[in-house]
């Protein structure tokens, strides 16, 4: 694929994956010493990486929250904590990737994202009744 067939795919999944919102405020912040940067996430991470068929796109979701809470980037789990909701992820599956980091990624990196995942989106931290 050429570089332009390449940023155009990514710019295309980047949108469809984050939201034009998001997207437009990325590319409004654009200045000389960051544009190099946006353009090889916009090429790689979303033209090469997120289009290619070994994975669809709920386990690459899946994949992401996972690996920000590993890496404790909590501004970048909440937007794709957001993102994953509005394109039909379940709070239920958002919370077994959480449950699952606590054991792989450790308990107070999983203790975190329950707070971040609340925050990032209202509706996952209405109280149930538990189960018995």
């Amino acid at each position: 694929m050429y570089e332009t067939d390449r940023a155009k795919v990514g710019l295309e999944k980047r949108r469809g994956v984050l939201g034009d919102a998001h997207v437009e405020r990325a590319l409004t912040g654009l200045k000389e010493f960051n544009a190099e940067f946006q353009d090889l996430i916009t090429r790689y991470a979303w033209g090469e990486i997120w289009t290619s068929p070994g994975l669809d796109e709920r386990a690459r979701r899946l994949l992401v929250l996972s690996t920000m809470i590993a890496l404790g980037r909590s501004d970048e789990f909440k937007m794709h904590v957001r993102a994953a909701i509005e394109h039909g992820i379940s709070t239920d599956d958002i919370k077994e990737v959480l449950l699952q980091s606590a054991i792989h990624c450790g308990v107070p990196a999983a203790n975190e994202a329950f707070d971040h995942a609340e925050e990032g989106c209202g509706s996952i931290g209405k109280v149930r009744e538990p189960s018995r």
